[in-house]
């Protein structure tokens, strides 16, 4: 029994140490890891497996039934029939584990909420709503597109260093989940955006700074922008541009960016490199579209796809 231990936990413990040392996993998330695949190897312990490598379909499809049994909640399974996949796809390097296994461990089935969305229309409004002709203004707008430009996280964006922003090439650097770091192009309105902030608001806030800041957003203090100042001055611009405050937020914007490039026609995998998402499963939330469209698309472009003006009836 020591040696059936030692071998399933030391198989999860050294995938915990890859997750944190090689994959740079953000700390919440092996945290998270941690607590479903030492529940996996507690299940399985307790059925005297010995080796990680005689894991077979039967012990996966055991565990997942147990974790239905539990209680859990439909996503709570699937996050932790995450983790296994991801040890079994590890472990699979070293070991000549049944190929099948990941097959019994899928996901359960569940519908996942949906985004909250701004219609084109509204992000337009939210983002005329910032004053250009203040400081704070320039670097509301600034923020505002390059948020919905580029499909930022609140915490790349405010987290956004000076020498992250590379107006010659139309693009900017940032480091997100995990200390990832990708490049995302910037479209012209968000540029100049950036431009006109950089060359007339900042230096105006820098003023006040106690101290030099390599930050790109500064606060009217001079000091770098925080998640909690730009989710204030989100509300009260959401406000000013007449949309209700609670269904704005920094992560809406993110999710107006995603939905927009995919509903004008942008491949789902470069949607996913935009936005930073480690698993495609992430991104493809975004691909949700309205009834009507669904509608409109099918009578438009399927030969008996529906109702069409002038054609004959039989």
């Amino acid at each position: 029994m020591a040696e059936a231990r030692g071998g399933i936990r030391r198989a999860v413990e050294d995938f915990l140490v890859h997750l944190s040392v090689e994959r740079g996993l953000a700390p919440r998330s092996l945290e998270a890891y941690g607590r479903d695949l030492r529940r996996f190897a507690a299940w399985l312990e307790a059925g005297s497996l010995r080796r990680a490598a005689e894991l077979r379909r039967a012990h996966l499809a055991g565990f997942s039934r147990s974790l239905e049994r539990s209680g859990l909640a439909p996503r709570s399974r699937a996050r932790a029939l995450v983790a296994v996949r991801r040890l079994l796809r590890h472990l699979g390097l070293e070991s000549p584990l049944d190929p099948d296994l990941a097959e019994a461990a899928a996901s359960p089935r569940f519908e996942p909420p949906l985004p909250r969305l701004l219609r084109p229309d509204e992000t337009v409004a939210l983002i005329a709503a910032a004053d250009p002709a203040t400081p704070l203004g320039l670097r509301d707008r600034a923020m505002l597109e390059v948020l919905y430009g580029a499909g930022l996280r609140v915490s790349e964006l405010v987290g956004l260093p000076l020498g992250g922003v590379d107006r010659r090439a139309g693009f900017v650097r940032v480091r997100g989940k995990g200390g990832r770091e990708r490049v995302v192009p910037l479209g012209a309105p968000a540029l100049e955006a950036l431009e006109d902030y950089l060359a007339r608001g900042r230096p105006s806030l820098a003023q006040g700074a106690p101290e030099r800041s390599e930050a790109a957003f500064l606060t009217r203090r001079g000091l770098p922008m925080t998640r909690q100042n730009f989710f204030a001055r989100l509300r009260q611009i959401a406000r000013q541009a007449g949309l209700p405050a609670e269904r704005v937020s920094p992560h809406v914007l993110r999710h107006a960016f995603a939905t927009d490039l995919l509903e004008g026609g942008a491949d789902l995998r470069a949607v996913q490199a935009l936005l930073g998402h480690a698993d495609l499963s992430t991104t493809q939330i975004y691909t949700h579209v309205s009834r009507a469209r669904l509608r409109e698309t099918v009578e438009r472009r399927h030969p008996r796809g529906g109702r069409r003006r002038g054609a004959a009836r039989r």
